[in-house]
């Protein structure tokens, strides 16, 4: 099969195009004809050699989520599963002609997708679900501040918040994006470039923060939150280190959380993939949700998909296609 490999750790010239073999199935995993294969941030951080892929994992093919068939299963899986459109989250090895995941982290496609919007989905869904939802416990009539909005996150973010009831606002590098964010229903956005959130939302009561930034955002966040506020980190791009007041947390009884998901072990992922069949995958069925994908590229073409999520001039998610008939 072919897959794109990270020859050596650097800039996204490191992509290569090889001939590998097809991964081979372990118990309770299945093995996936991949159709295409969503990009993330964190494919850019492991190829830059910061964000390695755990133990067991592919180590030197990026890709995070996927959609395809299943065309074949390993021990403890029915053989009824042959066949099935999916699309899923994976621990690596995305950027291939064909990936293996565990079945629990297999979320069947509705039939109203295309393989290029299905594979936008996996890593955001399982990402904000459990941060916001989970872990966050947002509710109705809550307030939520969703940094980034315009990017893959941001944009699942801000649909699933107002879905939910959620007022939301979010933090943009650009007023094209300010715009497509409150198409998507943000209440209100703030250029970052042109003015500072936490004096114009300073009287807005926000209770939820959702922060891949970090750095000097952290303090902004806290001063910013109502009591009993949440925050919640997914990532720290300007920054991991940052300087906690104590007394500040303690005053204003912030709750501050985050996670990673790559690492999880299977049976988590599973009874979140279950939470979203559930609770999402309804919503793009009847269309109040919907993909928002703004580039497919060839495989062969995945260097100038990396430089343009580089970039950051893109709305949505970037998607690589195999171009399978």
């Amino acid at each position: 099969m072919k897959a794109a490999v990270i020859s050596e750790f650097g800039e996204p010239e490191v992509l290569k195009i090889e001939k590998r073999e097809i991964p081979k199935l372990k118990t309770g995993y299945v093995l996936i004809e991949v159709h295409a294969a969503g990009i993330n941030r964190p494919d850019i951080f492991q190829r830059r050699g910061n964000y390695p892929a755990p133990a067991g994992a592919i180590q030197d093919v990026p890709g995070l989520e996927v959609s395809g068939k299943i065309v074949a299963v390993g021990e403890g899986v029915d053989d009824s599963r042959i066949g099935d459109r999916v699309m899923a989250l994976l621990s690596g090895g995305g950027y291939a002609e064909y990936a293996t995941t565990h079945i629990g982290s297999c979320i069947l496609m509705p039939k109203n997708l295309n393989f290029i919007e299905a594979a936008s989905l996996p890593e955001t869904l399982f990402t904000v679900w459990h941060n916001v939802f989970q872990r966050g416990k947002l509710k109705n009539g809550d307030r939520l501040l969703v940094h980034g909005g315009s990017g893959g996150i941001g944009t699942t973010a801000i649909q699933l918040g107002c879905l939910f009831g959620a007022k939301v606002y979010t933090t943009v590098g650009s007023e094209g994006k300010g715009t497509f964010a409150k198409k998507l229903g943000a209440f209100d956005f703030v250029n970052y470039h042109e003015v500072d959130y936490e004096k114009v939302w300073r009287n807005e009561k926000i209770n939820i923060i959702l922060d891949s930034i970090g750095g000097d955002y952290f303090t902004k966040n806290f001063d910013l939150l109502e009591d009993d506020g949440t925050l919640i980190y997914i990532n720290a791009m300007k920054g991991a280190k940052v300087e906690l007041n104590l007394l500040k947390l303690m005053q204003k009884r912030i709750f501050l959380t985050g996670s990673t998901l790559r690492a999880r072990d299977e049976s988590f992922k599973a009874e979140l993939a279950e939470e979203i069949e559930r609770e999402i995958v309804p919503l793009l069925m009847n269309g109040k949700f919907k993909t928002n994908v703004y580039k497919a590229f060839p495989l062969e073409e995945v260097v100038h998909a990396h430089k343009l999520m580089e970039t950051g001039d893109f709305l949505g998610k970037i998607v690589l296609n195999m171009n399978r008939k």
